[in-house]
């Protein structure tokens, strides 16, 4: 019996993926109506769940691709894809009622560009602080607290060491829990009641996955419009990063 639903899991990965992830979900959902009553949204204990299956995969294996690594597992790579990714972002953004993205305005143009330049300036910062002085690793790191995404991008287009990457990799995603766990306890304090406010707030924040799982605790309906701001951080900071980024961080610390 065993034998043979390891076969059928391993013979439709993506299947067993949906599976894996839905069963991850549940639990996670039962820890935080449990532990914290709802208060930390379950995507940040999906999120915690999946770095420790990562770990877990990628000690037994001695591979790269954490769990994904383990056949039965193969379908987690091409459901955490580009593709599937990039899907769901776009079908996010269906859900925007282009009246209410309108009264973004400019506000909103002027939150993303602080919500891609402040984050680099405090990664880059810290990264000097923990010993990475060249411009290379400096950029990368600070890249990497744009979004988990734009780090890895920043860091092959400028020739980081792949250490270098790695960190930029989970720099994005120490930001992205602290803004999900972060933004149901901070929502009154910042206002966050309205699409507007909803997407200047994406806009500040960056990370789509931390901003859509935080405004989905506080509050479904802003969802998308936090979304729909957050999702340009990627395409700016892979565009700012390898480019005006990188030639403003070398022009001062030289290298």
């Amino acid at each position: 019996m065993l034998a043979m639903l390891e076969k059928v899991l391993s013979h439709n990965g993506l299947v067993a993926a949906f599976a894996l992830v839905g069963i991850v979900m549940w639990i996670s959902m039962m820890l935080s109506k449990t532990l914290t009553r709802g208060r930390v949204h379950g995507s940040a204990f999906a999120i915690l769940i999946g770095l420790a299956l990562a770990w877990v995969g990628g000690t037994l294996t001695h591979g790269e691709k954490g769990i994904a690594d383990v056949p039965l597992f193969a379908g987690i790579g091409v459901m955490g894809g580009a593709m599937l990714r990039d899907f769901a972002i776009v079908a996010t953004a269906f859900e925007v009622q282009a009246s209410e993205a309108r009264r973004a305005g400019m506000i909103g143009v002027v939150s993303l560009l602080l919500g891609t330049v402040l984050p680099f300036i405090v990664g880059a910062l810290v990264a000097r602080a923990f010993g990475y002085t060249d411009a290379v690793s400096m950029t990368t790191i600070g890249a990497g607290a744009v979004t988990y995404i734009v780090g890895p991008v920043t860091g092959a287009a400028i020739g980081a060491s792949s250490d270098v990457i790695a960190l930029s990799i989970a720099t994005g995603l120490v930001k992205a829990i602290i803004v999900m766990v972060g933004t149901p306890l901070a929502a009154g304090f910042l206002g966050l009641r309205t699409p507007r406010s909803a997407m200047i707030f994406g806009g500040l924040a960056g990370t789509v996955s931390g901003v859509t799982a935080g405004l989905a605790a506080t509050d479904r309906r802003l969802v998308p419009y936090g979304a729909l701001i957050s999702t340009f951080h990627t395409g700016v900071g892979c565009l700012l990063g390898p480019s005006v980024l990188f030639f403003a961080t070398r022009a001062i610390v030289g290298g």
